[in-house]
């Protein structure tokens, strides 16, 4: 696998193939948390699930889920072992570390010399990480739906739908403390969309609630100008150069002008 690795690399440019690297990886985890059986109770969501089940045009970081079934079958540490056995067998140095502090579990698998091995990096100790979060107290209401995706490999993957997926978007750019270019690049990747549906409102303002983030519930006449209140306020050089390093071409790139203007309803280009 690390010769296929060598051969999706290729010559590209460094960051590119950091990237690609990483999306390989994720790729594969995701493979093995399907075939442990992690995908009954969990559900793929975010910017990652966004690119592997609609093709967008960013790379991400993490893999985010939601615990949508029973708490009895979440299995975390079989999960990983799976992982990290099946990693070990193809001869990857692999480990990992869990967080378990309050509803969200944190997991990093590190990948200590991949990126040396395959020409990356000039330092051998350099380690590659694949974030996993996982939300154990997920707010109500989320849909969700099971879809085939190639990429890499052939998954069979348990998500939200595309109203819950983008509820958890905006729950992401309403709460988050810090401005994540790649919410907002995200969010005006659905906003551009003529097909996609309206948020799922009960899962929305359910987080809300979860979240403290007020009383006043969001409707379908007032959830965009409650979320263009948001993105006018926040530094757009921050969320510029959050999304830099993960487009796949710099004229993707976002600008805060764009964005408002198509939460303020003018018709998007499909």
């Amino acid at each position: 696998m690390k010769g296929y690795l060598r051969q999706l690399v290729g010559e590209t440019a460094p960051q590119h193939g950091r990237n690609a690297v990483r999306e390989y990886l994720q790729a594969r985890i995701l493979e093995e948390l399907m075939r442990a059986g992690a995908m009954s109770p969990l559900a793929f969501m975010g910017g990652t699930a966004l690119r592997f089940l609609y093709f967008t045009r960013r790379y991400s970081e993490d893999l985010d889920f939601s615990l949508e079934g029973s708490h009895e079958d979440y299995d975390l540490d079989r999960w990983i072992q799976a992982i990290t056995r099946r990693f070990r067998r193809e001869a990857y140095d692999v480990g990992h570390t869990v967080r378990r502090q309050g509803a969200v579990h944190r997991v990093s698998i590190k990948f200590p010399g991949v990126l040396h091995e395959i020409g990356l990096s000039p330092h051998s100790g350099e380690t590659l990480a694949i974030k996993v979060e996982i939300d154990t107290n997920p707010p109500a209401g989320a849909v969700t739906e099971s879809s085939r995706v190639n990429r890499h490999v052939t998954l069979r993957l348990h998500h939200h739908d595309k109203a819950s997926l983008l509820a958890g978007k905006l729950l992401a750019v309403l709460n988050r403390q810090w401005a994540k270019g790649r919410d907002y690049h995200d969010l005006a990747w659905y906003l551009g969309r003529v097909d996609w549906p309206e948020p799922n409102l009960e899962m929305l303002n359910n987080g809300m609630a979860q979240l403290g983030g007020g009383a006043e519930r969001l409707t379908r006449d007032s959830w965009r100008e409650h979320v263009a209140t948001r993105v006018a306020g926040v530094s757009w050089k921050t969320v510029a150069s959050d999304i830099e390093r993960f487009v796949e071409d710099r004229h993707d790139a976002l600008d805060k002008h764009e964005l408002l203007t198509l939460l303020r309803g003018v018709s998007p280009v499909s």
